[in-house]
């Protein structure tokens, strides 16, 4: 009997240990099974202090949230799964989830983050998805993904992002879901080499949204990856030009010419001109496929005009040598044997006419 009480009283006060183990915060919703802390939608400006340390899901959506100080989740060493979404975040400070080592889902969407740090994820190595939709992201900063292979699923939708980077996604090996859309994507040069990524990453299983282009208007409302690539065909004579003219230039940097100080002088001013050494750079604009074939096709029609009226000359030809000589042969048959010189006279007269 009393050890059956020993076991009673252990199992008793095991239990009260582990729910003073995981004492969820004021006013937040905890789950001690799965280890889940829920403060959503309580408007909350700040994020509670007393969370417990091991805490696997934290769930903060739907709140007031504008600062995140450095340290707020330096205990936090346990949790797996963050979610900041639905709040007025603007910017992150560098470390803040360095000690979130065992971070697998990170969602950040519809806050109000205008930058990132390029090692901001620099210890979450285990993270597989990453939501930064609905921010004000216009740049991706290069080597932010590196230290994240095993990220599975990233969503960049509805940003400012008019160009990618293509050395930036390519540590991403084990990516399958990419979201791009929603975007004010310029489709030029600066977006070539992350076409060629795009097509790649399709190639080999990859899922993409639409990456619809706003810029230059020939190509508005198209997608990139359907965009031929002999649309691109000018940037390797821009990149030439000015990989060119930057070897080429090793005097003074190029300005505008103005007009030289002189002698004070009545009248009109000088027009400021460009100066000799400064030529314009010529803009480039990629071709439109459309209008090359209809170029190729005008240009064909011209050309077989041209080769038809040819032929037709040289038939027109030929039939008048064969007439002429069909003449000649009748006029000789008519000459009688014994000709005067009058007749011939008058003869050569008329061959000379009709020659």
């Amino acid at each position: 009997m009393r050890w059956q009480e020993a076991c009673l009283l252990g199992c008793w006060l095991s239990l009260c240990a582990a729910e003073s183990f995981f004492a969820c915060p004021s006013s937040c919703k905890c789950n001690s099974g799965i280890l889940e802390v829920d403060c959503s939608g309580l408007g909350l400006s700040s994020i509670p202090s007393d969370i417990p340390t091991n805490t696997r899901t934290f769930l903060f959506l739907n709140n007031k949230l504008s600062i995140l100080p450095g340290p707020v989740f330096s205990n936090l060493s346990a949790l797996q799964r963050l979610d900041l979404s639905n709040n007025f975040l603007d910017q992150l400070p560098q470390n803040i989830f360095s000690d979130l080592g065992n971070l697998t889902e990170l969602q950040l969407r519809n806050n109000s983050i205008r930058a990132l740090d390029k090692d901001l994820l620099q210890h979450t190595a285990l993270l597989r998805q990453l939501d930064l939709s609905i921010n004000g992201l216009a740049h991706i900063p290069s080597g932010i993904f590196d230290d994240l292979p095993a990220l599975r699923s990233l969503s960049l939708r509805s940003n400012r992002l008019q160009s990618l980077d293509r050395v930036t996604f390519e540590p991403l090996t084990n990516l399958q879901q990419l979201q791009v859309g929603d975007n004010p994507w310029e489709c030029d040069c600066n977006l070539r080499d992350f076409k060629h990524w795009m097509e790649w990453f399709s190639y080999r299983g990859g899922k993409i949204d639409q990456l619809a282009c706003t810029l230059p208007k020939e190509l508005k409302g198209k997608d990139m990856r359907m965009v031929p690539m002999e649309m691109f065909n000018y940037c390797s004579q821009l990149d030439d030009e000015n990989s060119s003219t930057v070897l080429d230039n090793t005097g003074p940097p190029c300005t505008k010419g103005s007009p030289t100080p002189s002698k004070t002088k009545l009248g009109p001013e000088p027009e400021v001109e460009p100066s000799v050494g400064c030529p314009q750079k010529q803009r480039y604009r990629p071709v439109s496929v459309r209008r090359a074939i209809g170029t190729v096709i005008i240009a064909g029609v011209v050309c077989g005009i041209v080769c038809i009226m040819m032929v037709v000359a040289a038939a027109y030809g030929c039939i008048y040598a064969s007439l002429m000589a069909k003449y000649h042969r009748e006029l000789k048959k008519r000459q009688p044997l014994m000709g005067d010189t009058e007749g011939e006279h008058e003869e050569q007269k008329q061959i000379s006419s009709v020659a």
